[in-house]
C-alpha cells in the first residue's frame, strides 16, 4: 500500500534529519551490510586459499582424504564468497546519506533481473483490470 503524500512528506523529513545527525549517519555507516558482506568475502577468499594449501598437501603427503578435505573446504567457501557478493548486490541495501555504487545488471545494462521486470509489468498494468 503506498503512502500518501503527508506520509510520504512525513518520512522524507525524518530521513533529512536522521541523515544530517553525524552520529546516527556515523552508527549506521559501521553497521553498513555491505561492508560486512566485504568482509565475507575476502575471509572466504583466504579459507579458499588455506583449502587449496591443504588440497596440495593432501596430495604430497599422498593421503587422499586430506586432499578431499581441501577440495571440500575449497568449494564450500567459494560458495560462501558467492553468496555473500550476491546479497550485497541487493537493491534493498541502502546506507542512510550514503550513495550506492550499483550498477544495472543485464546482458544490456538497461535491464534488471527477471523479478524486477515483473514488478515493473506489475506496478504499470492498465487500472480497469484489478
Amino acid at each position: 500500500m503506498p503512502l500518501s503524500e503527508h506520509e510520504q512528506r512525513l518520512f522524507e523529513q525524518i530521513e533529512r534529519s536522521l541523515a544530517e545527525d553525524p552520529k546516527f549517519a556515523s552508527a549506521v555507516r559501521a553497521s553498513d551490510p555491505r561492508f560486512h558482506a566485504r568482509r565475507r568475502v575476502l575471509v572466504a577468499a583466504g579459507v579458499v586459499i588455506a583449502g587449496l594449501a591443504l588440497l596440495i598437501y593432501g596430495a604430497v603427503i599422498k593421503l587422499p582424504v586430506v586432499a578431499v578435505a581441501g577440495f571440500v573446504v575449497m568449494l564450500a567457501s567459494l560458495g560462501y564468497a558467492v553468496q555473500s557478493h550476491r546479497r550485497s548486490q541487493s537493491p534493498d541495501l541502502h546506507v542512510v546519506g550514503g550513495t550506492t555504487s550499483r550498477r544495472p545488471r543485464g546482458r544490456s545494462g538497461r535491464r534488471g533481473s527477471f523479478l524486477d521486470r515483473m514488478e515493473d509489468r506489475w506496478r504499470h498494468r492498465p487500472e480497469g483490470h484489478r
